[in-house]
């Protein structure tokens, strides 16, 4: 397949073109930093610098929408909750109206979103049936969601991506939770009571493979392992593998007080289940954290 990716160069990106590579398929990615594309794949990838730019001409078989502005980075204000929203739908409203104007269409669209859309949830068990809450992270997911929805209007088969935290080596949230540990200030966040619906690397890169390949398989998916953990567990297992001790929790209280709304993302619960890729089939090669984190660490 010739396939599409914007947000190529981020964490999940840089994982994903190469395993895509592997299987034959051309990628071209879309980037606002085109020396960012060539320093990470070289001459691997073909460099798209302006959706804007697309013709009627060009032809992809899939689309992969990554592209958005980095969720933790900076406090937010009205103003960075506005980039946050912005980045994510101008760059999928781009990718619809090439779709529209695009001779031949592609099949498929993998569209981001994230588990922010279901909200602090508590214990509920929740799939992809599920409705959220409405705070900011669900707002500005189902913004993002609906936008895509706009491609099946063309023909296109449309999945959209509910993400869990991605464990992988060098990057993701996974870097930002082993920093405490390094200075053993590590521990719980708030009362560790609150679900953490986690997912390896290498099983993200399969599901959006399975999702690309499988034409029965269309709508809402959460990309979470079968597994989620509390926070307290999360913490104990990532001691466990730094050889660090979780001796330090940190209040809630506290990180609301530094963090601001973005607190959220790490006081809120969500335990997630991946229902509908269980449903179809998909084998997990890390259903069970421990594992997981023995893989990157």
């Amino acid at each position: 397949m010739n396939i599409l990716i914007t947000g190529g160069t981020g964490f999940i990106g840089q994982s994903l073109c190469p395993a895509l590579l592997s299987e034959g398929h051309t990628i071209s990615v879309y980037s606002r930093y085109p020396n960012k594309v060539a320093s990470i794949f070289g001459n691997r990838i073909e460099q798209v610098g302006s959706l804007r730019n697309l013709t009627e001409d060009d032809h992809f078989d899939a689309i992969v929408n990554f592209a958005g502005a980095p969720i933790f980075a900076g406090r937010w204000s009205e103003e960075r909750k506005q980039v946050l929203l912005n980045s994510r739908l101008n760059t999928t409203r781009l990718l619809i109206d090439f779709i529209a104007k695009a001779k031949t269409k592609p099949a498929v669209l993998l569209s981001g979103s994230a588990i922010g859309f279901y909200g602090d949830q508590g214990d509920t068990l929740l799939d992809e049936s599920s409705p959220g809450l409405d705070d900011f992270g669900h707002q500005l997911c189902a913004a993002w969601e609906h936008e895509a929805v706009a491609a099946k209007e063309y023909g296109v088969r449309v999945c959209l991506l509910r993400t869990g935290l991605v464990i992988g080596k060098h990057g993701g949230f996974l870097e930002l939770m082993i920093q405490p540990f390094k200075f053993g200030l590590g521990g719980r966040l708030g009362s560790g009571n609150q679900w953490m619906p986690w997912i390896h690397i290498d099983d993200y890169v399969a599901m959006c493979q399975t999702l690309l390949n499988n034409n029965a398989l269309e709508g809402v998916f959460n990309l979470t392992a079968p597994n989620p953990a509390t926070n307290r567990d999360f913490t104990q297992a990532l001691a466990a593998q730094l050889k660090r001790p979780a001796l330090l929790p940190m209040p809630g209280w506290a990180l609301k007080f530094m963090l601001g709304e973005r607190a959220g993302l790490l006081l809120g619960s969500q335990r997630v289940m991946p229902k509908r890729l269980q449903d179809a089939g998909f084998q997990f090669k890390y259903p069970m954290l421990d594992a997981a984190l023995a893989d990157v660490l």
